[in-house]
């Protein structure tokens, strides 16, 4: 989630940060041969299937959208890539082998009318909107609304199956906990309609990743600059654990629904390899893996100090009816969310992939990272600009 400095606060945004910290098979494209159907694609070994069909990417310019495109392309899938600014879809390389479509899925009108998709032009939809924020409007517009738009196009083009880039965390919104968000419910609701949908000849499948590497990556130049790593103490130490998983295994998992029928009409919890690790741990390993000497840096702030932000914000948000700051005290809600909850599985069917993010840390310790506003809050673009060029002057 982005969270809005100007709404916030460069004090708040470090804390937020701190609390959001929460396959390579080879191309297959003979394997359309293969695969006659779908169903004889289905015992395909993880990240490596392929039927042949028709694939369709929406929300495919956002971190997982671009990751999902390349892997669909490199097995071998003829692909689409739906995006809002077409002009800027053609410097990507991850787009590369993709026949790419402008369009706004926003626009209820011109998704129903077959625009979005002709009759027959698209057998599988996967589904990567996400609301930028997470506020109220935001989530229901993007993760709700616009999402649906596609997923009831899809069904009246004849594509078979959809495939929802969802959330670990809709699980909160399923319990009614007090302190469910927002696009947690609107992603919730969404799969509700889903389901409605569903019937003898169209399905979906609803992936949950627990968290993506990146948003576990921000401090990485804050430790290297010599720096504490943040986390928010939840009491005797204790912080939220996580297991989560890369951008090219996600993919590769929503990508193998193409083809796997076994988590049909339903959803899937998704993590990475990785066992439960503490945001401490998180801490520990980044120190270790950038040489540092010494103990680690680590620098314990009360979770306490969510609620004295959140319930000020929403006092001014409430007394001046102002959106801004509800949308702000939503942000702060979120970042809480993270730093109490653990986005773990432990289920071996709920794990996938093969990079561990010790292996993600010494990957970007050695080759810096790219800066993305959207799920990066700690440092800046010319921070981050900067640590991979001292990076690179070292090799």
């Amino acid at each position: 989630m982005v969270l809005r400095r100007s709404l916030i606060g460069t004090v708040f945004v470090a804390l937020v940060a701190s609390a959001s910290a929460f396959s390579s098979a080879p191309p297959c494209a003979s394997e359309r041969r293969r695969y006659a159907s779908p169903l004889a694609a289905a015992a395909a070994a993880p990240g490596e299937s392929c039927t042949g069909e028709k694939i369709t990417v929406v929300g495919s310019t956002g971190y997982i959208g671009k990751a999902v495109v390349r892997e669909a392309v490199r097995r071998g899938y003829p692909t689409t890539a739906v995006m809002r600014d077409i002009s800027k879809g053609r410097t990507e390389e991850k787009f590369k082998g993709a026949e790419l479509k402008q369009f706004d899925v926003q626009d209820r009108g011109a998704c129903l009318s077959g625009q979005l998709f002709p009759p027959n032009s698209v057998d599988v939809v996967v589904c990567c909107l996400a609301s930028r924020t997470g506020t109220k409007k935001d989530s229901y517009a993007i993760d709700y609304q616009a999402s649906l738009n596609c997923a009831e196009a899809a069904k009246a083009a004849g594509a078979r199956r959809f495939i929802l880039l969802s959330a670990f965390c809709v699980k909160s919104a399923e319990r009614g906990d007090p302190y469910a968000l927002q696009f947690q419910y609107a992603k919730m609701e969404l799969e509700k309609k889903l389901a409605e949908l569903a019937d003898s000849s169209f399905d979906y499948v609803s992936v949950r990743p627990t968290a993506f590497f990146k948003s576990v990556s921000g401090q990485v130049e804050v430790v290297d600059g010599g720096g504490p790593f943040v986390y928010f103490d939840l009491g005797d130490g204790k912080t939220a654990t996580c297991n989560p998983i890369s951008e090219p295994d996600l993919a590769a998992a929503l990508i193998d629904q193409v083809a796997d029928d076994t988590h049909k009409n339903t959803y899937w919890n998704l993590g990475g390899p990785d066992d439960g690790m503490s945001m401490k741990i998180q801490g520990e390993m980044i120190h270790d893996v950038l040489g540092k000497k010494g103990e680690p840096k680590l620098l314990g702030v009360p979770i306490g100090l969510f609620d004295f932000i959140i319930n000020g914000l929403q006092w001014v948000a409430d007394t001046f009816n102002s959106e801004k700051f509800d949308d702000a005290a939503e942000l702060g809600r979120i970042g809480k969310y993270y730093a109490i909850e653990d986005m773990l599985t432990v289920d071996p069917s709920e794990k996938y992939g093969r990079t561990t993010l010790r292996q993600h840390y010494e990957y970007i310790a050695e080759n810096g990272q790219e800066y993305d506003p959207y799920t990066t809050v700690f440092g800046s673009a010319d921070a981050k600009k900067k640590f991979q060029e001292e990076k690179q002057k070292t090799k």
